[in-house]
């Protein structure tokens, strides 16, 4: 695979955030504006931008028609989405460690479940049974 025939936008490339804002912008479109039309708080819009949060389906479905792109493309980067910015490629060094800090953020998202689990297993194990 060439530089060029990359897809930027791909699971292990870009997170859901990457493919909304690169989505956002090719719309011209500002967070305000967006987040506005959606209905949600600009400091919403940003969480989902920041990966800190994901939107419910029916707010997915009213993004992706907003910006003309496919709810799979938002979600893992296949069906209709934007083009490959024309940008020189990274080097490899600043991609690796790009993947390694998503990989860590993705590890830490499931080990905070997992965490809010257990936590929720204990709460109910402290209970008093009737």
């Amino acid at each position: 695979m060439t530089e060029s025939d990359e897809n930027w936008y791909a699971p292990e490339i870009a997170t859901f955030g990457d493919r909304m804002t690169a989505a956002r912008e090719a719309a011209g479109m500002t967070q305000e504006s967006l987040a506005k039309r959606l209905g949600v708080k600009k400091s919403t819009l940003q969480k989902w931008e920041n990966d800190v949060a994901e939107p419910r389906a029916n707010r997915l479905s009213m993004l992706a028609g907003l910006l003309n792109v496919s709810m799979m493309w938002l979600i893992n980067g296949e069906g209709e989405g934007v083009e490959n910015p024309d940008a020189e490629p990274m080097p490899s060094d600043l991609t690796e460690i790009i993947l390694e800090i998503r990989e860590l953020k993705s590890d830490l998202h499931q080990k905070a479940e997992q965490l809010a689990r257990m936590e929720k297993r204990l709460r109910n194990l402290m209970v008093p049974q009737q």
